[in-house]
């Protein structure tokens, strides 16, 4: 039994809300429906509050004294959009909040499910599949429409998915949002900077996203995190403990001292193995500049987390350029990994700096998962599949 909320919008499809309304309450979920005018010129709003023995919510001003879109967006597990049509799936997209609906949508911080429905037209317009795809990139399950008839008369994409689908992907989200209830999980990301003097420094382009959507998806999951995040200009999840460093060797003393107890602690970061001997303490000049930089190694974290056995499951992540596995694996036993995940940053479109990425997970265990290429809130996603059936595995198999 979980506690709902149901956003019906203004297409002809809100009719096959009802009855999927009728089901989640069936199946003994609690169900807060929120209409927009559009959705009311379909469907009476009387027909939901028989459903559900509650009130249907149809107006900000409807219950002012309760705030309702935030007191609905905390108290829900999960928020369907069902149907969602171009106009909230684009407002959505945006960040527009003019309606009720809408404002919840922005305010939660549950999973979103949303079903669109539309003519096939407006859904295969470039505009509608680039909002789909930037709610993909932010975690919303998109259950994807159906080709069949349409109202217009027309056989095309755009049918409201069946309610099968619709409730298959509402359970999903909703498993995932216990899966690391009461666990602990640390997550390192972004790059360091090694310091030349107070204006340069050794870095790299890494920008710790793909760390940062692994730390929101923990957190989604239920689990308590604390992410090491080096300086980047992306934003860390809300939810998450985020200690902030510059240099490798914070990042190292950061880690270390939050590792102890760590159910699952994966080093994303791409952290400098090399710092300059000497640090400047003002601007080194041109004309007074060494011809070379004398350097020495950092240390390094993954492998004293091993070493030392200061967490229960350990990954690391390879970032490379050729035989990538073989380096994987190789950086998996010598630094006593219960398993990794590698990435091409090669491929043009994916790795450092970039919405998508590639990865492959390798586990102690022998086993090689591919989660292929997808937007990196996607990938966080099959990462933490992924890692699920690796822990089992470990459990499983002789230390």
């Amino acid at each position: 039994m979980a506690r709902l909320v149901l956003g019906v919008a203004g297409g002809i499809a809100a009719y096959k809300a009802v009855a999927l309304c009728s089901t989640l309450v069936q199946r003994g979920d609690d169900v807060d429906v929120v209409m927009t005018d559009g959705a009311q010129r379909f469907i009476g709003a009387l027909t939901f509050a028989a459903l559900t023995h509650r009130p249907v919510l149809t107006s900000l001003w409807d219950a002012p004294e309760t705030i309702p879109h935030i007191a609905l967006a905390r108290s829900a597990e999960a928020m369907l959009l069902v149907p969602a049509t171009a106009n909230v799936i684009a407002k959505l997209a945006l960040g527009i909040a003019d309606d009720l609906l809408l404002n919840i949508a922005l305010a939660t911080r549950r999973p979103i499910v949303i079903a669109p429905a539309m003519n096939a037209a407006m859904y295969d317009h470039p505009a509608t599949q680039g909002h789909l795809r930037t709610l993909a990139e932010r975690g919303v399950a998109i259950v994807a429409p159906e080709t069949g008839f349409l109202a217009e008369r027309e056989v095309g994409v755009g049918r409201l998915a069946a309610p099968e689908a619709i409730l298959a992907a509402l359970d999903a989200v909703l498993g995932r949002t216990s899966s690391l209830r009461g666990q602990r999980v640390l997550v390192t990301a972004g790059p360091t900077r090694e310091p030349i003097d107070p204006v340069r420094f050794l870095s790299n382009a890494s920008t710790g996203t793909m760390g940062i959507e692994i730390a929101r998806e923990a957190h989604a999951r239920g689990a308590r995190v604390d992410l090491v995040l080096g300086p980047t200009l992306v934003a860390p999840p809300p939810g998450v403990r985020c200690v902030r460093v510059t240099t490798a060797q914070e990042m190292f003393d950061a880690a270390i001292a939050l590792a102890p107890g760590a159910d699952v602690a994966i080093a994303t970061a791409a952290v400098s193995d090399f710092r300059p001997v000497v640090a400047h303490a003002h601007k080194v000049k041109k004309d007074a500049a060494p011809a070379s930089l004398e350097l020495e190694r950092t240390p390094d974290i993954l492998a004293t987390l091993g070493e030392r056995k200061l967490v229960k499951f350990l990954v690391g992540f390879a970032a490379e350029t050729r035989d990538l596995e073989a380096y994987a694996l190789e950086k998996l036993r010598s630094k006593q990994l219960d398993a990794i995940a590698v990435n091409d940053v090669s491929v043009e479109g994916t790795g450092f700096g970039t919405g998508e990425n590639t990865l492959v997970v390798l586990a102690r265990d022998g086993t090689r998962t591919d989660l292929g290429r997808a937007p990196k809130a996607e990938l966080a996603i099959r990462f933490w599949d992924a890692l699920a059936r690796a822990r089992v595995a470990s459990t499983e198999a002789p230390l």
